[in-house]
């Protein structure tokens, strides 16, 4: 059976169709909308294959407009906004049957000295990732067993996944929690060398996990759910060169949640502490 990281490295590996036109294959899934992470990632991809090549992404600002459907091709369509001598920009409108369901722009920068450096440490000492169960085991911990689906899920995950805090699964644990997650992820096999693929592959697990920020004070993150959840918007910032398929620290709060929207953001770190990379997405919560 094919790694599931090597699939992920396929379905970023979009087909060129026409002059800044590509054409990304969407999965049958038993979800009912496609993955966010998953498009952002192939609008990614499409958007530095209209570079050079030279100059890595520094940021990406997107809108989900509308669900995808599973196992529809997504066609990515690229306006080239500008070519600096510094700076790149390029704008990405991904459409679905004739329909738009995302866009993003994405902006490219030539690598170069600052005058100065400096980040705020991490909020917290965290234990190292290979201390902690990953989320599978929690589950059969719990259960027993992990349910046929979710076992076919996790067959099928890119990538591993721990909790630094210990699942929840009663709304006595969920009860006065703070708005606040932080997981360990890594591919769960080698991405290889390019480094794009490993900038998309990590757009493509930011928003993942992200929104468990806004509902940890609500309800348990596993079990039933009495809402349904679509992230509304997506932004990042690339500050270190990084590999996706070792660890990294996904550090998440939810500032506010109102008017049936919810604001998380998130910091990813590497295991020596080093700012990667910044996450800030909205999403819609509606009673089911």
């Amino acid at each position: 059976m094919t790694n599931p990281a090597e699939k992920l490295v396929d379905l970023l590996d979009l087909e060129q169709i026409e002059v800044n036109i590509f054409r990304g294959r969407s999965p049958h899934e038993s979800l009912q909308r496609v993955f966010g992470g998953q498009v952002a990632g192939q609008a990614l991809v499409a958007a530095a294959r209209t570079t050079e090549g030279d100059r890595p992404v520094h940021s990406l600002h997107a809108y989900f407009l509308r669900p995808g459907r599973p196992g529809v091709p997504i066609v990515y369509q690229v306006e080239r906004v500008r070519d600096g001598r510094s700076f790149t920009t390029r704008r990405v409108t991904a459409v679905q049957q004739g329909r738009t369901i995302f866009n993003l722009t994405a902006s490219f920068h030539k690598p170069e000295e600052g005058p100065f450096e400096h980040q705020l440490p991490p909020a917290r000492k965290v234990p190292a990732p290979e201390s902690l169960p990953t989320v599978g085991d929690e589950i059969r911990e719990h259960l027993g067993e992990l349910p046929e689906q979710l076992e076919r899920m996790a067959r099928r995950q890119p990538f591993d996944i721990r909790y630094v805090d210990r699942l929840r699964w009663s709304a006595e644990e969920v009860k006065d929690a703070e708005p606040r997650s932080a997981v360990w992820m890594r591919a769960v096999g080698p991405l290889g060398d390019d480094p794009v693929v490993h900038t998309c592959a990590l757009t493509y697990a930011s928003d993942m996990t992200l929104l468990d920020a806004v509902r940890i004070p609500v309800q348990p993150l596993w079990g039933p759910r009495s809402f349904d959840i679509a992230s509304l918007d997506h932004a990042m910032w690339f500050h270190r060169p990084f590999r996706a398929d070792e660890w990294f620290l996904y550090d998440q709060e939810s500032p506010i949640a109102t008017g049936g929207r919810g604001l998380a953001r998130g910091r990813i770190y590497d295991l020596e502490g080093r700012l990667l990379v910044s996450v800030v997405q909205e999403g819609l919560f509606r009673p089911l």
